[in-house]
């Protein structure tokens, strides 16, 4: 017997904001200017007294420093926590997110804190195996994947075509920068139209089809 259809779910950008706390810990503890609308990181953030770029390094050790300690600044983004609270009635619901392992339990009592209580598994790049293990575990009837990111979707693309795939970024800020990707069967950034769509998926239960056939 099948068990129930499963929802994997990023966190940063679809249930919680990031870059804008991250942008605003920046300019206020480190002064660093961060600009959002810069597609490459490696040169969105600079110095604020001269203007030079951060340092690679740099930027990664900032962002570990983000997670160690101010996660608190990090809210649910709009509809996210009732949205997914209500597809619980469809489906299991566990949280994919790229974070180093020691931060699962941070992350999943951050997730508590806002009104979501789900297993949370961390993974450093791209996401196809990790959801793998994660299909293996429940063995769903059908299952939907929401990333804010084309390169995840092209990940779990590429190893499970028949997992249903939603681009969801919900930063506002971010919706004109970021295009829609090509490996995702959908692209939706707010949560009033992003549980529609995916309890549409959950409730029939279908595998999704190859994108060639999505309209």
């Amino acid at each position: 017997m099948n068990s129930r259809p499963l929802l994997i779910s990023d966190c940063d950008e679809v249930l919680l904001h990031m870059i804008v706390p991250f942008r605003d810990w920046l300019d206020g503890v480190h002064n660093i200017h961060f600009d959002l609308v810069h597609g490459d990181w490696g040169e969105a953030l600079r110095h604020k007294h001269d203007g030079t770029v951060v340092e690679r390094g740099q930027v990664w050790d900032l962002l570990n420093g983000f997670f160690d300690t101010e996660m608190h600044r990090q809210q649910a983004i709009d509809g996210a926590v009732e949205g997914l609270n209500r597809l619980r009635e469809h489906a299991d619901v566990v949280i994919l997110t790229n974070l180093l392992d020691h931060r699962a339990g941070p992350r999943t009592e951050q997730l508590r804190a806002v009104g979501i209580d789900a297993p949370v598994y961390c993974n450093q790049g791209g996401k196809g195996e990790a959801l793998g293990r994660i299909l293996e575990e429940y063995r769903p009837s059908v299952a939907v994947f929401v990333d804010d990111l084309g390169h995840q979707h092209e990940s779990v693309g590429a190893l499970h075509p028949d997992v249903w795939r939603l681009h969801f970024v919900g930063e506002p800020l971010l919706w004109e920068r970021v295009k829609p990707s090509k490996s995702a069967h959908a692209r939706l950034d707010r949560w009033a139209d992003a549980e529609v769509w995916i309890r549409e998926k959950l409730v029939a239960n279908v595998p999704a089809p190859a994108l060639e056939k999505v309209v």
